[in-house]
């Protein structure tokens, strides 16, 4: 694989980002997994590492842009350049509107979507240099569909889709796609703390009646990371079972 394919996964160390890692990998990528959680991007190493393969890792705070734009940089000089970028990370603050406080709508938003913008507005120039270039960015399906106590996640995942299609307009003549993937319910850590009364309310709202996987999730990251998704950009991939068609 080509220096220019250097793929960076951000929010890498567990549940969805750790799948994308290991599929990019046996893709025959490059990878370079970022997270804010060095004891679980240790995990990840050994994960990757049983698995037959290695990558990099990088412990970064994706909200301060200084330090996170050093480390792309950084990454990119290494390599020669990030070819493939997959905004991954995210975090949730729920609560109803009426409750929701300043700080939490603010946090959401800047591991959300800021930071990708960030991220995006780091590689854009190597990508076009290059002519040649993917993006990819992880909003969900509440970004489609709306989510009560979710407006600020919600929020942030609709921005992204929005972002998406923008940024795929600007860098399409560069060979450069940007595409989005809205996942529903995935089963990851997050998902197993909810109450079982929960969980089957949420399945009765899904066609397939399951929730996916991480690994559902990283498949198609993987296909639109590769050569074959060449001639698609500004799409939104549900990979929700159903739940927002």
């Amino acid at each position: 694989m080509s220096e220019k394919r250097l793929a960076v996964v951000t929010g890498a160390a567990r549940g969805i980002g750790r799948a994308i890692v290991l599929e990019l990998l046996k893709d025959g990528r490059a990878v370079a997994g970022l997270d804010i959680n060095a004891e679980q991007l240790t995990e990840l190493e050994e994960v990757v590492k049983q698995a037959g393969f290695s990558c990099q890792t990088r412990c970064v705070d994706i909200t301060d842009t200084a330090k996170f734009t050093e480390t792309l940089e950084a990454l990119s000089s290494e390599y020669g350049q990030i070819g493939i970028l997959i905004n991954n990370a995210g975090i949730t603050r729920d609560g109803l509107i009426m409750q929701m406080s300043d700080e939490d709508f603010d946090n959401v938003i800047a591991v959300n979507l800021r930071a990708a913008f960030v991220a995006i507005r780091v590689v854009s120039r190597p990508m076009v240099r290059n002519k040649w270039g993917r993006i990819i960015n992880l909003s969900s399906v509440s970004g489609l569909i709306g989510n009560a106590g979710q407006s600020n996640y919600s929020s942030s995942k609709a921005g992204l889709i929005g972002l998406t299609k923008t940024v795929a307009r600007e860098l399409a003549r560069k060979n450069i796609t940007v595409n989005a993937i809205a996942p529903g319910f995935i089963a990851t850590e997050m998902t197993a703390k909810l109450p079982e009364p929960v969980k089957e309310a949420a399945k009765q709202m899904i066609p397939l009646r399951s929730f996916g996987s991480p690994q559902d999730v990283a498949g198609a990251v993987a296909f639109l990371a590769s050569d074959q998704a060449g001639y698609i950009t500004g799409q939104v991939l549900c990979v929700d079972g159903g739940m927002a068609m």
